[in-house]
C-alpha cells in the first residue's frame, strides 16, 4: 500500500456506522491517522454533541476530534464516496441497517465489521458477499462518560484484522498501517487466524459478561472473588472443548492466559452487562449463546454457559416486559395500551403536520412507514420479526412519535392482532391493494410472496379488491422455504440471484415439502449439479408453483414483498412462466407498511370530517 513521506499510508474515504465506545475510539484515531472519516449515528442527542464538540478519548487515550462529516443517516453517507464502512454496532442493531447499508454497496466499498460477539461479520458476509467483508478483534473498551465522551477503560494490544476469504488483504494490511501509525497496535493476519482470535476473543467475553451483568460487578470485582474465578474457568474450560471441536487450537497455558487478560481488564463494566443493567437487549446469543449452538453441533454439553445465557435472556425478557407501553403494574389489569401511544402522539411537532404511521407486522420483519399528509414517504424501517426484540420495536416507536407529529397509525401482517400501538388494524391483502394502487391504479394482480404464504390478489377497475388467493396452508415456496433450501445446498441467500441468472438449468424440485426438497438437493450436490443450477432449480420451482395459482394474465401484474427485494431474477422466470411482463415495485418490502399508512390517512380525514359534520348538527 503506497504510503505518503515514507511514515503514514495513503488516506482513505472511511465510514463508521455507530458510535459507541469501539466506534468513536477507531474514529478518533482514523482521523488522527489523516483518513477522511465520516461518522454516523441515529442518536440524535449524541449526534449534535459530536458536530459541536467533537468525541473525546479520557483515561487511557487522551485525545479530541472533530469530524466535518457527521450523519444522522445511514442513507446520508452515500454522498461521500467511501472505500470502506466500518461497522461497530450491537449485532442485535444489524439487520435493521442492513438495507439501509445495501444501498450504499458499489463496486469498489468494503465492509468492516468491528464488533463483539461469535459470527457477527457473517450478517455482513451474507449481505455483501465474502470477498468485501472483513473482521476486526478489537482488545480495548470503554463506558460512555457522556454521549460524546468515552472512557477508554483498557487497551491490551494487539487489535486483529482479516479479510474474510483474503481477497482484501491489501485493504486490511492499510488499516493496521493506519492505525499502527497512531499508535493503535493492529496486527494484519490471514482468513483462518481471525477465526482463532475471534474465538478466543469471544471466549473472553463470555467468561465474565453474564457474570458482570447478573451480579452488577466490574470485571476487578468480579476476578478479585475466587468463587467468580472459578466459575470463569469452568465457562472457559467449556468453550475450549467446543472450540477444539470445531478444529480451533489453543495453546496448553489458554486458561491462565485468559485469567491474567481478565484481571488487567480494570474496574470496567463489559458492554453486555452495562446493557443488561440498563434494562436493553444485549449479544448474549453472540457470545455464550454462540458456544452453546456450537456445542449442541457437536453434542458437547455447556452447562454453565446455557444457564447464563438464558438467565440473561429471562432478565431481559422481564425488564422488556415491563418496559413495553401499557405493561401492568404488578396485581393490576394493564391499562388500555392504546390509549398510551396516544398521550405520547403529542409531544412532537416535527413539521408541524398530520403524519401517519403504517406497521406490517410480518412472520420475517416488521416495517414501519411514516408518510405525510400529501402522502410523501418521511420515513422507513425494518426490524427482523423472530429475534423477539421487544426493545428495538419499542425504540423505534419512540423514536417515530418523537420525530413525527402522527395524527392515525394502522398494523396489519400476521402479528397486527397483538400489537396494541395502533389506533387501527386492517389486513395484509387490503394495505397491499391500497399501497400497490397508489401508483398503479386500475385492475391488475399483485403477487406477494411473504416469509410464510404467497398471496395473488384481484383490483377491479375502481382498486377494489375483486377476488384473492391466500396459500398460508404451507410454507412451500415462500422466503423461509428458499432460506432453508439454499442453507441445505450451502449457497448464500444474498447471491442466489446473480448464482441463478448465470445458469440455464432447466429441472426443477419435485417436492414443496422442505424436508423432502432437502434430500433432493442432496441428491444434486452428490450428482455433481453446480451450484448456478441448483439455484436456478429453487428458482423454477418457485415460478411454477406462483404460475399455477389464479393469475388473470390479461391483466398487469406487479410484484411485491420481501422474497422479490432479495430475490429479483425470480420475476424473469415468472414473465417466462405466465407470458406477460411483470413489474416490482419499489422498495416491494415497504408496499404493504406504506398501504397500511395510506388507510390511516384515509381513515383520519374521513374521521374528521365526520367530527366537523357532527358539530355542525349540534350547533344547529
Amino acid at each position: 500500500m503506497e504510503k505518503v513521506n515514507n511514515q503514514k499510508p495513503k488516506a482513505r474515504k472511511i465510514g463508521i456506522v455507530g458510535l459507541g465506545p469501539v466506534g468513536m475510539i477507531l474514529a478518533v484515531h482514523l482521523k488522527e491517522a489523516g483518513c477522511d472519516v465520516v461518522v454516523c449515528d441515529v442518536d440524535k442527542i449524541k449526534i449534535n454533541l459530536i458536530r459541536n464538540e467533537g468525541v473525546r478519548l479520557e483515561e487511557t487515550f487522551n485525545k479530541t476530534s472533530f469530524f466535518n462529516f457527521v450523519c444522522s443517516s445511514v442513507d446520508e453517507m452515500k454522498e461521500y464516496d467511501l472505500d470502506m464502512i466500518i461497522v461497530s454496532l450491537k449485532s442485535y442493531q444489524v439487520p435493521s441497517v442492513l438495507p439501509a447499508l445495501a444501498r450504499l454497496n458499489n463496486d469498489k466499498i468494503c465492509f468492516l465489521s468491528a464488533q463483539n460477539g461469535q459470527d457477527v461479520e457473517q450478517m455482513l458476509s451474507d449481505t455483501f458477499g465474502e470477498s468485501k467483508t472483513l473482521r476486526m478483534v478489537v482488545n480495548f473498551a470503554g463506558n460512555l462518560n457522556a454521549p460524546n465522551v468515552v472512557k477508554v477503560t483498557f487497551f491490551n494490544g494487539p487489535n486483529y484484522i482479516a479479510s474474510m476469504d483474503d481477497s482484501q488483504n491489501e485493504v486490511a494490511k492499510f488499516i493496521a498501517e493506519t492505525l499502527n501509525s497512531v499508535k493503535l497496535d493492529t496486527v494484519h493476519i490471514h482468513s483462518f487466524e481471525i477465526i482463532k482470535r475471534i474465538w478466543e476473543k469471544n471466549i473472553l467475553n463470555a467468561a465474565l459478561s453474564p457474570l458482570c451483568g447478573i451480579g452488577k460487578l466490574t470485571i476487578k470485582e468480579a476476578m478479585d472473588m475466587p468463587d467468580t474465578v472459578e466459575l470463569v474457568e469452568v465457562i472457559i474450560q467449556e468453550a475450549l472443548e467446543v472450540a477444539e471441536a470445531e478444529k480451533i487450537k489453543f495453546e496448553d497455558d489458554f486458561i491462565r492466559k485468559c485469567l491474567r487478560y481478565l484481571k488487567k481488564a480494570g474496574n470496567h463494566f463489559p458492554s453486555l452487562a452495562v446493557d443488561l443493567m440498563n434494562n436493553r437487549p444485549t449479544e448474549i446469543d453472540y457470545m455464550n449463546g454462540k458456544i452453546v449452538e456450537y456445542g449442541r453441533k457437536h453434542y458437547i454439553r455447556t452447562s454453565l454457559n446455557l444457564a447464563l445465557t438464558n438467565m440473561v435472556k429471562a432478565m431481559t425478557w422481564k425488564s422488556v416486559k415491563s418496559s413495553l407501553p401499557g405493561a401492568p403494574a404488578r396485581g393490576k389489569k394493564a391499562p388500555h395500551q392504546i390509549e398510551m401511544v396516544k398521550e405520547r402522539k403529542h409531544v412532537s411537532t416535527a413539521n408541524g403536520k398530520d403524519n401517519f404511521l403504517g406497521i406490517d407486522l410480518g412472520s420475517a420483519f416488521i416495517k414501519f412507514t411514516v408518510i405525510d399528509g400529501d402522502e410523501n414517504i418521511l420515513y422507513h424501517q425494518l426490524l427482523k420479526t423472530l429475534n423477539r426484540d421487544k426493545v428495538a420495536i419499542k425504540h423505534v416507536m419512540e423514536a417515530i412519535y418523537s420525530e413525527f407529529s402522527i395524527s392515525n397509525s394502522c398494523a396489519t401482517g400476521y402479528g397486527r392482532k397483538h400489537f396494541p400501538d395502533a389506533e387501527m388494524i386492517k389486513t395484509e391483502v387490503n394495505c397491499a391493494a391500497v399501497g400497490v394502487s397508489h401508483f398503479y391504479p386500475g385492475a391488475k394482480n399483485i403477487i406477494d410472496i411473504g416469509g410464510e404464504d404467497i398471496k395473488v390478489i384481484k383490483c377491479d377497475d375502481f382498486n377494489s379488491i375483486d377476488s384473492f388467493y391466500l396459500n398460508d396452508k404451507c410454507a412451500a415456496g415462500t422466503g423461509s422455504f428458499i432460506t432453508e433450501i439454499a442453507e441445505r445446498a450451502d449457497i448464500k441467500v444474498s447471491e442466489m440471484s446473480d448464482l441463478a441468472s448465470k445458469s440455464k438449468y432447466s429441472s426443477e424440485l419435485n417436492s414443496f415439502c422442505t424436508v423432502f426438497a432437502k434430500t433432493e438437493i442432496m441428491k444434486w450436490l452428490f450428482d455433481g449439479v453446480s451450484v448456478e443450477d441448483i439455484a436456478r432449480g429453487i428458482y423454477l420451482s418457485l415460478a411454477n408453483k406462483v404460475s399455477r395459482l389464479r393469475i388473470d394474465t390479461s391483466l398487469p401484474s406487479f410484484m411485491i414483498g420481501g422474497v422479490i427485494a432479495h430475490h429479483p431474477y425470480l420475476k424473469n422466470l415468472l414473465e417466462e412462466k405466465l407470458l406477460q411482463p411483470i413489474q416490482i415495485l419499489d422498495n416491494p418490502q415497504y408496499t404493504v407498511s406504506f398501504g397500511s399508512a395510506l388507510i390511516a390517512k384515509q381513515h383520519y380525514y374521513v374521521s374528521q370530517e365526520n367530527k366537523k359534520k357532527t358539530q355542525v348538527i349540534t350547533a344547529n
